[in-house]
């Protein structure tokens, strides 16, 4: 008979079993979200919106321009320099107003006898004296308030046509999709929105993710501390706790794969030119997401790799916690068949998830060490030209679940062998 402190146990792993439920479909759903956020927010900071987009150059650009407009001045040296401009302008208008004015005037009697009287009274020569004063005259009247405001309104007006004429064509499908989401009016303002949102539900996420994982290690460690035979709740309760880590595993990202350019700058006219947080590469993937990528793919060989990636990742850890359970209750005398035994007892071997977890935090190393590598070379902090470079990649809360699952996936095969049923087989 189960005694009353037996019951007691098996209540409290069953609400165990009910909050490792809950816990899964929250993982899920909140990872998911989180995912839809990190791609969204990537974009958003994506290089081709920064520092490839030709508007936020221009951006930049316009307010240098402005800005040096508006500090406009003649110096000393400057000033020098226009009045010999003016000089040189002013002589070679005088030539060409004569040249023209003899060129009528050549044509015709009446012209003949004004140009005769133009050549008695009019010494060109006069008048090229007085050129310098005529230059003076034109850099006092530049030098006026009220000069120098129409000038600068005229180059303004300039500046702005040429802005309204330079331009290019953003993917305005997505921002707008991204805008509408987040419902705000400007890249800026959802980036903003995005960032707190992936920060706080990443954050919620590793609480529920150690939640989980600390409710599973209980179960197997209070089934394992006991001497005594398995009973059928316990042992469907570990089953259950397994499939929710594996579950939760393959359905949330694993790895977070990001190259950043964290800050571009350099100085035009003495004004700094910036670009930050520009996202040069992103990718957040699931084993699920992965499996659908390749067996989409057009090639034959994609196709291949992504049903061994299912088989191996989902399909031998499920048929192996289904036979675990046919084991344990030797249903129709399974723990006499070879298949099941076979799962129970070798699928291990043949499931190769211990060798996927590796295999994942291998590539975390290698594209972490690549990444870095490889953006290293842009890094370069001279005078005139700053670049800083970061390498986000990190491995996520689903490699961790899958993780768990791997490492009590290996006592569970033990723990099975203390069923009633099996303990009195060996003893036969």
């Amino acid at each position: 008979m189960i005694t009353t402190m037996k019951l007691f146990k098996l209540g409290i792993s069953a609400i165990l079993i009910v909050l490792s439920a809950l816990l899964c479909q929250q993982i899920i759903a909140n990872s998911l979200l989180n995912q839809a956020d990190k791609n969204d927010l990537a974009e958003l900071n994506h290089i081709k919106y920064g520092l490839l987009s030709i508007d936020q150059w221009k951006n930049q650009i316009t307010v240098i321009l402005e800005d040096e407009i508006n500090k406009i001045y003649l110096s000393t040296e400057n000033e020098q320099v226009l009045r010999a401009h003016i000089e040189v302008l002013l002589n070679t208008l005088i030539d060409k107003v004569d040249k023209k004015i003899k060129k009528k005037n050549a044509a015709s009697a009446g012209g003949l006898v004004t140009q005769s009287f133009i050549n008695t009274f009019i010494d060109l020569d006069d008048i090229k004296r007085g050129i310098p004063d005529y230059a003076n005259a034109v850099i006092h009247e530049i030098k006026k308030a009220k000069t120098k405001r129409q000038i600068k309104a005229v180059l303004q007006d300039q500046l702005e046509q040429y802005s309204e004429q330079t331009f290019d064509i953003p993917d305005t499908p997505i921002l707008n999709r991204i805008l509408l989401r987040m419902d705000s009016k400007d890249v800026a303002s959802a980036r903003i929105k995005l960032a707190a949102e992936v920060t706080t539900r990443h954050a919620l996420i590793v609480k529920q993710v150690l939640l989980l994982i600390g409710l599973a290690v209980l179960l197997f460690a209070a089934a394992a501390i006991s001497r005594t035979a398995l009973l059928p709740a316990q042992a469907s309760f570990l089953v259950v706790s397994l499939l929710t880590l594996l579950i939760a595993g393959v359905t949330t990202p694993m790895i977070d794969m990001v190259a950043t350019l964290s800050q571009m700058s350099l100085m035009l006219l003495g004004h700094p030119v910036i670009f930050e947080n520009q996202v040069l590469y992103f990718q957040s993937k699931s084993i699920l997401d992965v499996f659908w990528i390749m067996i989409t793919h057009q090639d034959i060989e994609m196709k291949m790799v992504g049903v061994l990636l299912v088989t191996f990742s989902v399909i031998f850890p499920v048929a192996k916690l289904i036979s675990s359970l046919l084991y344990y209750f030797d249903y129709r005398h399974a723990q006499h068949n070879r298949v099941i035994k076979f799962f129970v007892m070798h699928a291990g071997k043949w499931s190769m998830a211990d060798v996927m977890v590796v295999a994942i935090f291998m590539a975390y190393i290698g594209f972490n060490g690549i990444i870095t590598s490889q953006l290293g070379h842009l890094n370069s902090s001279d005078q005139k030209l700053v670049f800083l470079t970061t390498n986000g990649t990190s491995l996520q809360p689903g490699y961790y679940l899958f993780l768990c699952y791997v490492l009590l996936a290996l006592f569970l095969t033990s723990l099975l062998q203390r069923s009633p049923k099996a303990i009195s087989s060996r003893s036969e």
